[in-house]
């Protein structure tokens, strides 16, 4: 069973998180939380395997709470839901250390497919955010992107099919994508994938897609 704890400022969002969750035989809500600080206090008490993090909350938002939840290096994983409005914390609470970024209108079998993903290991976003998220982080680097790719000592110890890889990633490739580019088969992009994230450094492929827009491998296309 998954433990889920949700944070969301709105009682119906909470109530209706909660009837998902309690009707997916493999998920068991724990808690709920109205702010962030109540969601950091909730997580350490019940250390839930993955927490349902809103963002815009009373107090604590979910950003800082999320920067809060990782910081205590507990084991629970966060997986962020939010709107189109508000597209431009996405990339604060990535690099605040969630896991995981869908939509709200994400139907509930693929919310719960997330949260499965996450509390496994996985990173998660959705494919529409990914797009969204890319373009808002160029607007924050500017002409910057058409700089050369920087000096960096992560990059060094990357073969040319990986920093290939690590290219496609930051450009928000699929596995499935990545092996049709390359003509691979998806067990093998699947470990090229690992590598990468291994010696870059990177927790999941969420950081790889920001550290290849730190490095300015790749840019909007």
């Amino acid at each position: 069973m998954i433990s889920v704890l949700v944070a969301d400022a709105q009682p119906l969002q909470r109530f209706a998180l909660r009837a998902l969750l309690e009707s997916s035989p493999d998920t068991k809500f724990v808690g709920e939380a109205e702010n962030g600080a109540e969601a950091v206090r909730w997580t350490a008490e019940l250390h839930p395997d993955v927490v349902l993090m809103d963002i815009r909350m009373p107090g604590v938002d979910g950003i800082e709470a999320t920067r809060r939840i990782v910081a205590a290096g507990g084991r629970s994983r966060i997986l962020v839901l939010t709107t189109f409005d508000v597209d431009r914390y996405a990339l604060a609470a990535l690099r605040a250390g969630a896991n995981g970024f869908l939509l709200r209108d994400t139907r509930p079998e693929e919310l719960l497919a997330g949260i499965r993903a996450v509390a496994a290991g996985d990173a998660v976003i959705a494919p529409a955010l990914t797009r969204r998220l890319l373009d808002e982080f160029a607007d924050q680097l500017g002409d910057d992107l058409c700089a050369p790719a920087r000096e960096d000592p992560r990059l060094d110890s990357l073969t040319g099919r990986e920093r290939e890889i690590l290219v496609a990633i930051g450009q928000g490739l699929t596995n499935g994508e990545i092996a049709r580019r390359f003509t691979l088969s998806e067990s093998t992009v699947k470990t090229h994938v690992g590598r990468v994230l291994a010696k870059i450094g990177a927790r999941d492929r969420i950081q790889a897609v920001i550290q290849a827009y730190d490095l300015r491998l790749t840019r909007p296309v």
